[in-house]
């Protein structure tokens, strides 16, 4: 068999631990790094070097599976909800800015020029609709209809986490406000008044992660909305 040099056997160390090398190449790992007995009987010792590194990666390899999964944080989700928000955020506000400013250069001089004109006959039209206004009959108002700006803020629908009191070091109440998206998640949150360490805010991100609102209205269509929350069964640990 072939002998390998001990440059290609450490180059091979990692597909030769987690098996996903040929046999043969295992053999010849193996006969370089522990020695073999060749066919007239003359026995090659191995490479205590590439022996030694080898054991090295070997014992590498259980430390890192002693460790076991990483966990994630209990507010992970709500974090990266808020960096999206955030996101697209910023993203908004520089179309905003550029639009902005495609107005002033071009649009907003153009209708000043125009302006002049129209005033006129807006004021002649606005007359004579005045006019038809006062002798038409006034027209019905439906009960479905849904008056002009009609606006609604998010209302608490249930919640998926378990129900329990907060344990925390002070018997004041926790009020939060909590930011929620078009589709009725809680994507950010505040605590207005209460108590702000790590442990109190661990156990409202848990809460609001697990709360589900009808989102905020404008016109019927769903957007964004802030809602105000009060804790007040809070268990005060000594």
């Amino acid at each position: 068999m072939k002998s390998l040099p001990c440059r290609a056997i450490r180059a091979s160390y990692s597909d030769y631990l987690d098996g996903a090398i040929s046999g043969l190449r295992m053999q010849q790992i193996a006969h370089h790094i522990e020695g073999f007995e060749d066919d007239s009987g003359v026995r090659t010792t191995g490479c205590e070097s590439c022996a030694r590194e080898l054991a090295a990666w070997r014992a590498t390899q259980v430390a890192v599976s002693a460790l076991g999964p990483a966990r994630a944080p209990a507010d992970l989700a709500l974090r990266l909800r808020v960096a999206i928000s955030h996101e697209l955020a910023r993203r908004s506000s520089r179309l905003r800015d550029r639009l902005s400013l495609a107005w002033e250069n071009a649009v907003q001089p153009m209708l000043l020029q125009i302006t002049g004109g129209l005033v006129g006959s807006v004021a002649l039209v606005g007359g004579v609709a005045l006019m038809l206004g006062m002798v038409a009959a006034p027209r019905q108002v439906l009960a479905n209809d849904e008056p002009l700006g009609a606006l609604t803020t998010p209302h608490f629908l249930y919640s998926t986490a378990s129900p329990g009191a907060f344990d925390t070091d002070s018997d004041s109440t926790l009020i939060v406000e909590a930011s929620v998206d078009n589709s009725g998640r809680v994507y950010d949150y505040s605590i207005v008044s209460g108590p702000r360490d790590e442990a109190t805010r661990a156990q409202v991100a848990n809460q609001l992660l697990g709360s589900v609102f009808q989102p905020a209205s404008a016109f019927g269509v769903a957007v964004r909305g802030r809602v105000v929350l009060t804790f007040s069964g809070i268990s005060v640990h000594g």
